[in-house]
């Protein structure tokens, strides 16, 4: 039976523990790569993976093993990001798997986000390998880290498996492992078709490309395909395997990775998470899909050119494609006129879909102060989501409001607590508990309220702790604040794209540094420029740009006095008229000021 020699599975642990070199060891170790093709992070094809080091996008690759049983089996990879941000990429990736590798850093131990995608692997019902990466360093402390996941996941220390991604050590007893552990795939080769979407991207040259696990059925080419979400029907032209290049192949067959092109040129048809079935004789209903993903971290995107609006709708359209965790829709800012209000999952997510935007679509584009969701209740009884500060009700007709908590998870070395507490507290946190994973490892939890920790706080924690700590976070819930919306006025007209809503206690300190900051970036005019931050109609503070002054007077030598002044009283006049009338353009870089406020500390 063709099903029993085939394992999907995929390579879950926290950031920079040696996922992407593990996957390149494999690709060597099973000839699916040559010498001469082979370079590092071989899976990481975008040129920010590479710059960065950290995988954004999952990736999937088909390996042909032959094991010590004599019998060539089919290992499909799946390769996951580690980064908070990514965890939803994490999910889609694991609903096409078996198993797991659980990878773990000899040196550096269970880490927060070790954690969580394991927890997120468990749910899935995901059998689990455990490997310990990174022996070969003079740091690695194996028994400890041993120890560490015998008390994590419960499973026998012989089970653990020893290697080095770097020098090859140890990947024949995994990939042994990956043959014998993972159970192979499940379902009915001759039932109706069921394929669920995991992955797609965007060809300019032959429209949306799926990339689908088939649970039940067999794709061929030139079926006839429906996708359960819009219900279009589509001829599927081309199907294959993936190896590091599309190979077309005649059928794609139950327990199989794969890719689909079906001539679907519109992004929305091909979903991620939706089910593909054939258009006659199909499935009665839908695979289970992924949870819904929520975006956490709002932002305006607006061109520097008007004229590249449209532009920027088909970009982000393309890469909401493949990133489903990218919500966008149209709005408009006096300040900046059409743009986008864009959802994030957090600040690395939004940083990385800006420079996706400028690089692979040449864009040039500028981007509003972050804000998270706020939930306003009003005095009639409404409640309001509030994403965008300039649609914050009148002060007068808000009963109270509410911010989101995020359930955060600090796993660092015990002489840091000090410095977390203390950071904590800054950040308005709500300590929760503090356990020992080892005598070297304190694992504290805090509720954080979200909008403290999308600024800053990651580099603070960072730097708090020399690196050592390691953070992760899932929403928790609302909660009620004393919360405020803080108007930048320039000149007494307000700058919409400036605006932000924080906390009470933090609202003059905040006017303060954001006024001081644009008094630096806006240049000098003809005129006077009032810098005010203000809440409701109180102005909590002022700074002042002051008017280039022309000297009117050069050329009276000597002679009446009255004739000076004249000629200054003229040049107040017009100042004046100019005040009135004159627009202040305010730079770009004035809306990153929010950002970089830090750095003027």
């Amino acid at each position: 039976m063709f099903q029993e020699y085939i394992r999907n599975f995929c390579i879950i642990a926290h950031i920079d523990h040696g996922k992407s070199t593990l996957a390149d060891r494999l690709l060597e170790r099973t000839n699916t790569i040559s010498q001469r093709d082979l370079k590092e992070q071989v899976l990481d094809d975008m040129d920010l993976e590479r710059e960065r080091g950290i995988t954004i996008k999952s990736h999937a690759i088909r390996m042909e093993y032959e094991a010590k049983d004599k019998n060539t089996y089919i290992l499909n990879l799946i390769d996951t990001p580690g980064h908070v941000d990514f965890s939803y990429e994490v999910s889609r990736s694991l609903a096409a798997c078996e198993g797991a590798l659980l990878i773990i850093d000899a040196a550096q131990g269970i880490e927060a986000q070790t954690i969580s995608n394991l927890y997120l692997a468990i749910e899935n019902d995901l059998d689990i390998i455990p490997v310990i990466n990174k022996i070969d360093l003079p740091s690695a402390q194996v028994d400890v880290v041993k120890n560490q996941i015998v008390e994590l996941i419960g499973c026998d220390e012989k089970e653990i498996l020893l290697a080095s991604a770097k020098t090859g050590q140890g990947v024949d007893e995994i990939l042994e492992a990956i043959v014998n552990s993972i159970p192979h795939p499940k379902g009915n080769p001759n039932g109706k078709l069921q394929a669920l979407i995991f992955d797609s991207v965007f060809d300019s040259y032959r429209g949306a490309i799926s990339f689908i696990r088939i649970f039940n059925g067999t794709l061929r080419t030139n079926d006839q395909i429906m996708f359960f979400s819009t219900g279009h029907k589509f001829n599927a032209d081309e199907v294959g395997i993936l190896k590091l290049t599309k190979e077309p192949v005649k059928e794609l067959k139950t327990g199989e990775v794969g890719y689909l092109i079906s001539g679907a040129k519109n992004v929305n048809d091909t979903k991620v998470g939706d089910t593909v079935t054939h258009a006659k004789n199909g499935a009665d209903e839908p695979l289970a899909g992924y949870r819904e993903v929520k975006p956490m971290v709002f932002s305006g995107i607006y061109p520097v050119i008007t004229e590249d609006f449209e532009d920027l709708r088909e970009a982000l359209n393309k890469l909401a494609l493949n990133d489903s965790a990218l919500a966008f829709e149209p709005e408009t800012s006096k300040a900046l006129g059409f743009g986008f209000r864009c959802g994030f999952l957090g600040l690395l997510h939004m940083e990385i879909v800006q420079e996706r935007l400028q690089r692979e679509y040449d864009l040039t584009i500028i981007n509003t102060v972050p804000n998270v969701v706020f939930r306003v209740h009003l005095t009639n009884g409404q409640v309001v989501n509030i994403d965008n500060p300039t649609d914050m009700p009148d002060p007068g007709i808000i009963e109270y409001i509410e911010e989101p908590y995020i359930f955060a998870q600090i796993i660092t070395p015990p002489e840091y607590i000090g410095n977390i507490m203390k950071l904590s507290r800054e950040k308005r946190a709500v300590f929760k508990t503090t356990s020992y994973i080892d005598p070297s490892r304190a694992d504290m939890q805090f509720l954080f309220p979200l909008s403290e920790v999308i600024f800053d706080f990651y580099d603070k924690l960072k730097s708090h702790t020399r690196g050592y700590a390691s953070f992760d976070y899932d929403f928790d819930e609302y909660k009620q604040g004393r919360l405020v919306k803080l108007d930048i006025l320039i000149n007494g007209e307000p700058l919409d794209a400036l605006s932000t809503i924080v906390h009470t206690d933090k609202a003059y300190e905040m006017g303060q540094r954001l006024c001081r900051q644009l008094k630096k970036l806006i240049p000098r005019q003809m005129f006077e420029v009032i810098i005010q931050a203000a809440v409701g109609s109180k102005i909590i503070s002022r700074q002042t740009v002051k008017a280039l002054r022309k000297n009117v007077t050069a050329k009276c030598y000597g002679g009446d006095i009255t004739r000076k002044r004249k000629l200054l009283e003229k040049q107040k006049e017009g100042k004046k008229r100019m005040k009135q009338v004159g627009r202040v353009d305010i730079p770009q870089e004035a809306f990153l000021a929010m950002l970089s406020m830090e750095k003027e500390k």
